[in-house]
């Protein structure tokens, strides 16, 4: 049999450069490698890989914009990761989207010569703590997580929920509140500090291999040289946060290219009635629903990350699209298009595999299990229609 098309049917790794295309290469071969033939077994057991971060780190993929690769090749190293293992993924996009991100955004000259460089090797862990048991959507105004200026250090009470990484990373981006002026403030939190407590949330059905934690601070004394220097209010979240939901949206067209890569073999090799499923015509529309619902949502994801970096040079260099930047509205509206069509499309690839699309030997059961983690964290789908709803009609239905 000739070789089948891939997923990216219309050809936007063809938008990379040469040096990018090679790097991603490299990124896929790692993932069969190293992710593809042990993530089942991972997510079975609930347990994060920490053995598999060094060889992580050697592959340099560290907030890629920074280094000069394309807003495109960031957004489809997530996509790739995704589409292999959505844990790793959400590990990926916590550490290094989050906490090296928030480094680089807020982080003083000082905080960055001592984390910087070790954050982006992996040498430490980072986590994003910002949800609280009681506030998620409406944290901005319902922080309940407080912090006290005492001297030369700042105490901390409260309590934080759904923590990426939580249990065993090494710093916090941590948000509490101060209640004195009401400003928001940013703590990279030493996790190991007296009176910071974490405990592994259990009984999960999505993300089994994300450790996420519950994280109680009981008069936790952070030193004046670990508040985010940059951070002047929690609007200065929403820098992170926009590329963060960005960035989930890309998690969306992962789990999307894993469901036609899972879905079309199946369907391909697959007899039933004494042929392939993939000769049935419904099975051929289902397949291509899924490969329509991916396309758009790769092209929507490419477009807003553009944006979301000031816009795009043509290749030809003859001229220039005016210049364009993302905003929380648009960000809104590619997470909740690409998670709602993702929901679809793994609904259609775990119709296919019939009963084995509910059993993780096929991989199916895992990626329609952790698509449901992506519909509803970095803003659930009502949330993110809200807010596109608010900027395109000027009225808020939030409050």
């Amino acid at each position: 049999m000739d070789q089948l098309p891939d997923a990216d049917f219309y050809g936007f790794e063809d938008l990379l450069s040469d040096t990018e295309k090679d790097k991603l290469a490299e990124l896929r071969q790692f993932l069969a490698e190293e992710v593809l033939p042990h993530a089942v077994d991972w997510w079975n057991e609930a347990r994060f890989p920490s053995d598999l971060l060094p060889k992580l780190a050697q592959l340099e993929l560290s907030a890629p914009v920074h280094q000069g690769y394309s807003p495109l090749f960031a957004g489809l190293v997530i996509a790739e990761m995704t589409r292999a293992d959505t844990s790793l993924a959400t590990f990926f996009m916590v550490h290094h989207d989050l906490f090296v991100e928030a480094l680089l955004a807020f982080g003083s000259a000082e905080q960055q010569a001592r984390l910087l460089d070790d954050a982006r090797a992996l040498r430490i862990t980072g986590a994003f703590a910002l949800t609280e048991p009681e506030h998620g959507s409406d944290v901005a105004g319902g922080m309940s997580t407080t912090a006290v200026r005492d001297g030369d250090h700042w105490v901390l009470n409260g309590a934080k929920r759904w923590i990426g990484n939580g249990t065993f990373c090494d710093y916090m981006v941590l948000w509490a509140r101060e209640p004195e002026t009401g400003y928001t403030r940013g703590f990279l939190l030493d996790a190991t500090l007296p009176g910071v407590v974490r405990t592994r949330i259990e009984n999960k059905t999505a993300l089994r291999t994300v450790q996420n934690a519950d994280i109680v601070l009981t008069d936790v004394r952070v030193p004046q040289a670990d508040l985010l220097a940059g951070v002047e209010s929690f609007d200065d979240t929403k820098q992170l946060l926009r590329g963060s939901r960005i960035m989930v949206g890309w998690q969306a067209v992962g789990a999307q290219l894993a469901t036609f890569d899972v879905a079309r073999a199946y369907a391909v090799e697959r007899t039933q009635f004494g042929r392939p499923l993939a000769a049935f015509q419904l099975i051929q529309q289902q397949l291509v629903s899924i490969l329509g619902n991916v396309v758009a949502s790769t092209g929507m994801l490419a477009r807003v990350t553009e944006l979301e970096h000031g816009g795009y040079q043509l290749p030809s260099g003859e001229g220039e699209v005016p210049e364009a930047r993302g905003d929380m509205a648009r960000a809104a509206l590619a997470k909740s298009y690409a998670s709602a069509k993702m929901r679809e499309s793994v609904a259609l690839g775990r119709s296919i595999l019939g009963g084995n699309g509910i059993v993780t030997d096929y991989r199916m059961a895992k990626i329609f299990a952790d698509a449901e983690a992506i519909y509803t964290y970095e803003g659930t789908y009502e949330i993110n229609t809200l807010i596109v709803g608010r900027d395109i009609t000027g009225v808020s239905a939030l409050r």
